[in-house]
């Protein structure tokens, strides 16, 4: 039916299947028929017949979310109507304050909307929308309804000033929230306090549910007052870092004033429970307020602390409230991350504190660290036993705590060491005792794991937690003491496998084992080596190195680990018999590459590391027959192939050591792989177990781009190459055309092929007699082409499907793409030279699927933004030639994705377009210059220029909107990137000079009288000493007038010229 025929039961009905339908269909028909009532010239009298004829809440909330969008748009009503809009709410919600609240505040909010927007809003020499407060007074002598719809107005009005439309200027966003601040905010406080003691005045009666609400709002009003930004910077509130609340000086006399701290202590004691939420027994209070304790060691000094005269008795409280909330570790576990950072904090503080006061810490912190220790061993058996979910479950969490607690672990060091090897002693013989059991009962061997995990991972945090200036020998025998503990038990695990293991404790030992690799076999001791040949004869050990001996000294006699390299034997054992046991347990192997990945970045390491008999094995034996995570498994999904990649990036790295020139060594290597594509060139043939080939192909593709990411020479890539090319690329090529639909196939090879495409190190400066680098592209233009053609196939895809179906490959693609441009190792000039036509069709490829996205999908993908912006700089340095050969409605598009990427906040892709803008207009600059001047023979490029001329000529908007938001971005953004900004800049100034006047005449108009002056010098400043032409010492010349000029306008714009300057001026 057409919308100006629908009656109010009609409207109702649309209502029903807006909010409360559970019918999709009717609910996405009930969303077009709200946008069309919004377009509706209709819409105001419909919204006004809901309002006041409807039967519903839901009829109620229909209008107030029509009028909220109605008030939004960028387009505004006349000043009357929005006035009237907002008269007729007040009015409205006034006589019928008993509405439903989600209707009241709906209805608030359109008020917040109109009065913001229209804050600067003139009509007979007044501000028609700053007269809210007047307005919202007259509430607050009426009823408790009244009162509360008055206080939930400001409330509203406050939070909107304070929220950033990102769709809208910043700038203008900042000057409203700033003269709201000056004018308005500090009044609305006092009012809101003034209410707060009137309630405190009174006998408080607040058993009814209104006189709580008002209270609550209120409260909440006061809140967003000082929640507000008061200098537009933003501060992220889930951050730990130094935030400091900016507070206006003319404020200054409420905070020091002692009553206003105390209204808000005898509030608390005041009001009844429900109103103060229980204290600290409600997880949202705990929460704030052990966020609150860690800002004491933000913003003061333990040496500002320790002078305190109530110190002794505060840092018990703390240290008494930590050990409680520990103990009760199921309470509000997110919190216990604060007071963990505030104890690190302190002890971390401590050898820098010069005050004679004692800091008690040496007291507290063991009390702390025994706390968490033998909270988390008790909480096992809970676990367990209850079935609840393990903390241990979350290692994000648990990595977080483990790492503040290694700094508090090591104060008062030799208690925690004695605490942890009773335990550990304790809880081993235990555990052993249920493995020889006959009749080990499942439940207690589950408890016994948990809490041998727990202790494992506490053994590595403390080893973890060294400090080489402030360790001593005592607390290096004390690492060896627990160490040994550890290796033991990794000792007794592996030898019963499979039957005896324990995903849990695997993952703490891999764990302890990365601590222990970056406290005891990192660099310091590849300094004193000397160490490991002189252990016989410590009287003749540097003094430095006798630390490492005294770690060393109790493993050799328990387990004859004499030195680091005995250390790295046990680490790369460890390491094969985890590929070898746990090949289907995704985390442990994961865990497990990832240690071995680290262990194989530093070329000293490297060079031990060879010489063990494990890596040797690893290296001649990487098939699936000893490492089953490398075969394939009907039961495992494609994604688990990922850490394949790892693996061999890390295998290739040791190969690498000894490789040198010798094929037949990397021939070797490569069997395995070099089978498996036989393999499935064969299968492919003969066209059977199509699913078998599709897995091989997605590990064969994840191995080999972990093997081309190590391979950093061009010897070492030239024998990859030749191995690869030209047998085995076509098969790659043909699971693109046949897969092109799974991601989880062309993913895998289209970042092979991204991988291959890297020069990274030179590693593609092939010989002078190699046509290597054009065959390497023409095999990536192959693939880029057949998977863009294919793709263009899956038609539209919905908004989940978009990104994994097809932007994902997209960018993967232009990631190649711009490495193959910008490598430096191929001659595009000879494509076109010969004939050749793969860079072409690669271009045409570029722009199908660049047409096949939208321009929000271009900057709401971050990768896909990351690939293409940059690719497109590429192409506009050193392919302008095809730029100006595009499409008219192609080349709009392009221009059009650089204007919008101007403005995003990535400064990355910022930048990009800053860059290819310039290229553009350095181009056309250039053109214009010449023209008329060239000989016949450049012809063709002057027909190119002329093409980007005429096309200018008919869309002369395009460079003058990029001009408009450079300008913007200057004068009243948090400008980032400066420099990039003023490059594309002083070309687009030299090619429109008109339209860069009248920008400059807007500004200075909208200014006041006193400060057109000024703002006129400041642009005549920019100019100042700048040449006509695009030469790299004039652009010098216009970046560093910018910047002045930048600083200038901010100067000038700053202060609002209604408010006294000294109202702007800020204090700590």
């Amino acid at each position: 039916m057409a919308l100006h025929f629908q009656s109010l039961a009609e409207l109702e009905v649309l209502c029903t299947h807006l909010y409360i339908g559970t019918d999709l269909t009717q609910r996405i028909e009930a969303e077009k028929a709200l946008l069309e009532l919004i377009d509706s010239p209709e819409c105001l009298s419909k919204c006004q017949l809901l309002l006041e004829q409807g039967t519903t809440s839901y009829a109620q909330l229909l209008a107030a979310t029509c009028l909220s969008k109605l008030v939004s748009r960028v387009s505004p009503l006349p000043v009357e109507q929005r006035i009237d809009i907002r008269n007729y709410i007040l009015n409205y919600v006034a006589s019928q304050p008993k509405l439903a609240p989600f209707v009241i505040q709906a209805l608030i909010q359109v008020i917040a909307k109109i009065t913001k927007l229209g804050w600067f809003e003139v009509q007979k020499d007044q501000f028609v929308f700053r007269e809210i407060i007047a307005d919202v007074k007259k509430f607050l002598q009426g009823t408790v309804e009244h009162c509360i719809i008055g206080v939930i107005i400001l409330s509203e009005l406050t939070q909107e000033m304070n929220l950033v439309d990102y769709s809208r200027p910043s700038a203008k966003h900042r000057k409203i929230a700033t003269s709201f601040r000056d004018t308005s905010l500090k009044d609305i406080l006092t009012l809101a306090c003034s209410l707060l003691k009137e309630v405190l005045a009174k006998p408080l009666n607040l058993q009814g549910q209104s006189q709580q609400n008002l209270v609550m709002q209120v409260l909440k009003l006061v809140l967003n007052c000082l929640n507000f930004d008061f200098i537009g910077s933003s501060a992220d509130e889930s951050a730990d870092d130094l935030c400091t609340v900016q507070i206006p000086t003319t404020w200054r006399t409420i905070f020091l004033e002692p009553a206003t701290l105390d209204l808000f202590f005898n509030l608390y004691h005041s009001l009844p429970p429900l109103l103060s939420q229980l204290g600290l027994s409600d997880p949202g209070n705990y929460h704030e307020f052990c966020r609150f304790l860690a800002r004491l060691k933000t913003n003061y000094q333990l040496g500002e602390l320790v002078m305190v005269e109530e110190y002794p008795e505060v840092i018990r409280l703390i240290a008494n409230f930590t050990i409680t909330s520990l103990q009760h570790w199921e309470f509000a576990p997110n919190s216990v991350h604060y007071l963990l950072t505030l104890w690190q904090r302190m002890v971390a503080s401590v050898p820098f504190v010069k005050s004679t006061e004692p800091h008690l810490l040496d007291t507290y912190a063991p009390e702390i660290t025994k706390a968490f220790i033998t909270s988390r061993l008790e909480s096992v058996a809970i676990v367990v036993r209850d079935n609840l979910d393990d903390p241990l479950d979350d290692p994000a969490t648990v990595f977080q705590q483990l790492e503040q607690l290694c700094t508090v672990s090591r104060c008062e060091y030799e208690k925690t060491c004695t605490l942890l090897v009773q335990l550990f002693d304790q809880n081993a013989q235990n555990y052993q005792k249920l493995l020889h059991s006959p009749s080990g009962i499942t439940v207690d061997k589950a408890i016994q794991e948990g809490r041998l995990a727990w202790l494992v991972y506490l053994v590595g945090t403390v080893v973890g937690g060294r400090l080489t200036y402030t360790s001593t020998d005592e607390h290096d025998a004390m690492d060896g003491e627990l160490s040994c503990r550890v290796f033991q038990l990794i000792s007794l695990m592996d030898t019963g496998l499979p039957q005896c293991s324990n995903e849990k404790i695997e993952l703490a030992i891999l764990w302890f084992l990365d601590q222990f690799r970056k406290t005891y076999v990192g660099d310091q001791l590849q300094r004193t080596s000397k160490v490991v040949r002189l252990r016989n004869d410590v009287s003749r050990v540097p003094e430095k190195s006798w630390k490492i001996v005294k770690v060393y000294a109790r493993m050799s006699e328990i387990l004859g680990i004499t030195d680091d390299n005995h250390v790295l034997e046990t680490f790369m054992t460890k390491i094969v018999t985890n590929l070898k046991y746990w090949g289907r347990c995704e985390p442990v192997i994961s865990r497990t590459l990832q240690f071995l990945n680290d262990l194989s970045v530093g070329y000293i390491l490297l060079k031990k590391l060879v010489k063990i008999d494990a890596v040797k094995f690893m290296l001649k034996n990487h098939t699936s027959e000893h490492f089953p995570f490398l075969g394939i498994c009907d039961s495992s999904s494609l994604s688990d192939f990922r850490c394949r990649t790892t693996f061999y990036t890390a295998l290739t790295r040791l190969l690498m050591v000894d490789l040198g020139e010798d094929e037949d060594e990397f021939e070797n290597f490569m069997l395995p792989l070099t089978v498996s594509f036989e393999t499935v060139l064969q299968i492919f043939n003969n066209n059977f177990k199509q699913e078998d080939v599709k897995r091989m192909l997605i590990g064969l593709a994840r191995d080999l781009r972990g093997i081309a990411f190590a391979l950093n020479t061009k010897t070492s890539y030239t024998m990859l190459f030749d191995w690869i090319y030209p047998t085995y690329l076509p098969i790659l090529q043909r699971a693109i055309e046949r897969w092109y639909g799974e991601p989880a196939c062309t993913t895998p090879i289209l970042k092979l092929m991204a991988e291959l495409m890297q020069n990274r190190s030179q590693r593609l400066n092939f010989d002078v007699s190699s046509p290597n680098g054009i065959l390497l592209f023409r095999e990536a233009s192959k693939m880029i082409c057949t998977y863009g053609n294919q793709i263009l196939s899956l038609g539209s895809l919905s908004k989940d499907q978009i990104y994994p179906m097809k932007l994902k490959g997209i960018s993967i693609c232009y990631s190649a793409l711009k490495s193959a441009l910008c490598g430096n190792y191929v001659s595009f000039g000879v494509f076109k030279l010969y004939g050749d036509n793969h860079f072409d069709n690669v271009l045409q490829a570029f722009v199908k699927m660049l047409l096949t996205a939208s321009h929000s999908d271009l900057l709401q993908y971050r990768k896909l933004s990351q690939s293409y912006y940059p690719l497109l700089e590429s192409l506009t340095q050193d392919h302008m030639s095809f730029i100006t050969n595009l499409e008219p409605p192609v080349l709009l598009y392009v221009l059009t994705s650089i204007s919008e990427g101007l403005t995003t906040l990535d400064t990355l892709v910022s930048s990009s377009c800053c860059t290819s803008l310039d290229y553009i207009v350095t181009y056309l600059f250039k053109h214009i210059a010449k023209e008329g001047k060239k000989p016949l023979r450049y012809r063709e490029a002057a027909q190119a220029g002329q093409r980007l001329l005429h096309f200018m000529q008919q869309n002369p908007d395009v460079l003058q909107q990029m001009m408009s938001v450079l300008m913007n971005t200057i004068v009243f953004e948090d400008c980032r990137n400066q420099w990039s900004v003023s490059r594309p800049l002083l070309g687009l100034v030299l090619l429109n000079e008109k339209y860069f006047g009248e920008l400059r005449s807007s500004l200075i108009n909208s200014q006041p009288l006193p400060k057109q002056e000024v703002l006129a010098q400041c642009f005549r400043n920019l100019m100042e000493g700048v040449e006509q032409n695009l030469s790299i010492k004039n652009r010098d010349r216009f970046t560093q007038n910018l910047s002045v000029f930048r600083k200038d306008v901010a100067e000038v714009l700053r202060s609002d010229g209604s408010t006294d300057p000294g109202s702007l001026d800020m204090m700590s």
